[in-house]
């Protein structure tokens, strides 16, 4: 099974957490106020945080996932 899952370009993320207060799940933070995380256990590929980046360093990829 394929799902979309948010990923962060560290080098291009600014930290300004736009896209961790537009994420309705609550997935971001803003990791020692360098860059955004994301949970991807908790993300559910919806893309606002993508289309809210200021910076474009978000984009959604399509993530293989295993059950085990």
């Amino acid at each position: 099974m394929v799902k979309r899952k948010a990923n962060v370009n560290i080098e291009r993320c600014v930290a300004c957490g736009v896209c961790a207060l537009q994420c309705p799940r609550q997935a971001i933070s803003i990791h020692r106020g360098c860059y955004a995380a994301i949970e991807e256990s908790i993300c559910v590929g919806c893309g606002l945080c993508e289309r809210a980046c200021p910076a474009s360093a978000i984009e959604l990829k399509e993530r293989e996932l295993v059950n085990d």
